[in-house]
């Protein structure tokens, strides 16, 4: 089984290119994150045609979180398994995790997979800084309740946190100050104390790899990006990963791709073979240094 996570920026803008990279990647699960669309709006059809069933918790045109699947999917529980809170202040993004479409699970084949899109929280010690803190408090806890550490599981998802400074291309100058900040990196920690590892770092440990970078400046090209998308898998699944890989390759091209690159592990046995596009990308370090 091949797991990949995604934050697409818009499927309705990048739907052409997601589609392009089923094929080109194979994966049997993909975790999609910042769809930006309703449910009604999902292209369900588009990934039925490229033989993928699509879930999808969305409320607009902000965050949103779906699954795609060609083993299957059952059992989906969203926000917890709990309505999403009325917005109190529907003009804003961001203030209010538990009123935003940020998670969905559901069983794939024989794998719980737990899809999160987690809060930006924009500048350190902001409200939306806290709030961002106060949903990872909530996730935590619903692992706690509901989650089984000697279980198959992956979460995937944008996590907003780099979690060592290795992850990033200067923590000193990224960001606001957020995304490497101690709090945030502990909410990061506490998943992990639960049960689960850092899928990529049990296979890669090179530094300079990110799965994002901002559009502007030429930042992709000079490699000043950040690794903040993750899957991270239980002890059970850990065993069963054989690969693990971020698609540089999926970063480029017209129309303007993601700000994010996708991450991808093959379960128990090799997938398709693709080119993640990273030479380049390590000649550049070397050279800057």
């Amino acid at each position: 089984m091949r797991i990949a996570t995604w934050n697409v920026n818009s499927l309705r803008a990048r739907l052409d290119k997601v589609l392009w990279w089923l094929e080109r990647a194979k994966p049997d699960v993909l975790m999609m994150q910042e769809t930006k669309l309703a449910d009604a709006d999902a292209p369900s059809a588009a990934f039925r045609d490229a033989g993928y069933e699509l879930a999808h918790h969305g409320e607009g045109r902000w965050n949103g979180v779906a699954i795609a699947s060609r083993c299957g999917i059952a059992d989906v529980v969203t926000n917890f398994g709990e309505p999403l809170r009325p917005s109190k202040t529907p003009g804003v993004a961001d203030d209010e995790p538990l009123a935003e479409a940020r998670m969905m699970a559901a069983t794939c084949g024989d794998v719980r997979v737990v899809c999160v899109y987690a809060p930006n929280g924009r500048v350190v010690d902001s409200p939306f800084y806290h709030a961002k803190l106060a949903w990872y408090e909530r996730l935590a806890r619903w692992f706690r309740d509901a989650g089984d550490p000697t279980q198959p599981l992956a979460l995937g998802g944008d996590f907003n946190v780099a979690p060592t400074d290795a992850d990033v291309w200067d923590p000193q100058a990224c960001h606001g100050g957020t995304h490497v900040s101690e709090p945030e990196r502990a909410a990061f920690r506490k998943l992990c104390d639960w049960g689960l590892s850092d899928a990529y770092r049990l296979h890669n440990q090179e530094p300079g790899r990110y799965t994002w970078w901002d559009y502007r400046a030429g930042n992709f090209h000079k490699n000043f990006g950040m690794r903040i998308d993750h899957l991270l898998v239980t002890a059970p699944l850990a065993k069963r990963t054989r690969w693990a890989e971020i698609d540089r390759e999926a970063r480029k091209g017209k129309p303007v791709p993601s700000d994010h690159a996708p991450l991808v592990i093959d379960v128990d046995s090799p997938g398709s073979q693709f080119d993640a596009g990273w030479v380049d990308a390590a000649a550049r370090i070397a050279r800057r240094r």
